[in-house]
């Protein structure tokens, strides 16, 4: 048996044969998890709803997990265009309304995305130790 258990989530799914995610232990590490339809896996061409979808999605992965947003320490986030570097603050301070209970963030412009993405984030979560 591994010791990596690794996770995917239909309709939500990567075009490369990789997992949306990963965990080693209590340290669970996310793909790329972008800003499709959590229900129908499509991505709409609004950068706000799939702002809002990238981090429903983010939400449905950590659960698949076993861990919740609590546990996340830090998220990168990869958005087209530097116009948009706003538009991902409404999810994020929805997820995180704590100014004092953040993990750390990171934001790149990234001007070849994978199409048909406008923003795409990745997540490091720990779990607690028993």
């Amino acid at each position: 048996m591994s010791r990596r258990e690794t996770y995917h989530l239909d309709p939500v799914k990567h075009n490369a044969p990789i997992p949306m995610g990963a965990k080693v232990g209590n340290v669970v590490f996310s793909s790329a998890i972008g800003g499709a339809n959590p229900a129908t896996g499509v991505v709409p061409e609004g950068i706000d709803e799939q702002c809002e979808n990238a981090f429903q999605n983010l939400r449905n992965f950590l659960a698949k997990a076993g861990a919740t947003t609590d546990d996340v320490v830090r998220i990168s986030v990869f958005m087209k265009s530097e116009a948009n570097r706003q538009k991902i603050n409404k999810p994020w301070l929805e997820m995180f309304p704590d100014e004092q209970d953040r993990p750390a963030r990171h934001q790149l412009v990234v001007e070849n995305m994978p199409l048909p993405y406008d923003v795409q984030i990745e997540a490091i979560a720990v779990l607690p130790t028993a």
